[in-house]
């Protein structure tokens, strides 16, 4: 039976690659390096911000990273001032948030994302829809490593296999498996059906409304 579910935020909760795009390019050309096409931080995001800036880096101009440290220290402040630039919720994700809420599941958000981004993210966009959001910090190690989701299972009282965690990215997929939970894709996100179901999804949900469906056909 399913009790929790887990969700991974850029690409699955909201839709940020305009708003990542917009704060890295205006760090490359704070550094006099060519900005990136917005379509290439599908494949940049996804294993938190510092290596998202060595990627941007790397393609921008500069391979040896020799301003990576200014780039990711100022990447997290303009995050952290203003996170909200241009993200937008996935069509029926409020919808669904409430559905699920309504019928006894916890809500968490692990994320990637620097962790005072995140909970100011998901404060405003989803007001109090979740009980616990985990960002990336030093107390926790970023996904893929479990230790994530697994603490969301501890706070809650569940077990891991109680939990459904739903991501659009292979290190969403590695996670959740690793974690030991059932692993749903997300199609709507960032990345592919391939990379989903190579990475070992469970099952691939092709719009947030289907998490209802599958919930239901868990619990």
């Amino acid at each position: 039976m399913i009790k929790a579910c887990i969700f991974d935020l850029d690409g699955t909760l909201a839709d940020t690659l305009e708003s990542m795009a917009y704060v890295a390019n205006e760090i490359m050309k704070k550094f006099g390096l060519k900005e990136l096409p917005v379509d290439n931080f599908r494949y940049y995001c996804g294993e938190g911000a510092n290596m998202l800036m060595r990627r941007c880096l790397k393609d921008a101009g500069d391979p040896e990273l020799t301003r990576f440290e200014e780039g990711a220290r100022i990447y997290r402040e303009m995050f952290a001032a203003d996170p909200m630039y241009r993200v937008t919720h996935y069509p029926g994700m409020p919808e669904t948030l409430k559905e699920l809420k309504k019928r006894g599941v916890r809500l968490a958000v692990c994320s990637n994302k620097p962790h005072l981004a995140a909970v100011k993210v998901i404060a405003q966009m989803f007001g109090d829809d979740f009980d616990m959001v985990i960002g990336q910090s030093d107390a926790i190690r970023r996904k893929p490593a479990p230790d994530g989701p697994l603490k969301v299972a501890e706070e809650f009282g569940v077990k891991p296999e109680e939990c459904m965690y739903i991501g659009d990215t292979r290190t969403d997929m590695l996670t959740g498996k690793a974690a030991g939970m059932y692993t749903v894709g997300a199609l709507w996100g960032f990345r592919d059906l391939k990379e989903l179901t190579e990475s070992g999804a469970d099952i691939i949900a092709e719009k947030p409304m289907d998490l209802l469906k599958i919930y239901e056909e868990k619990k």
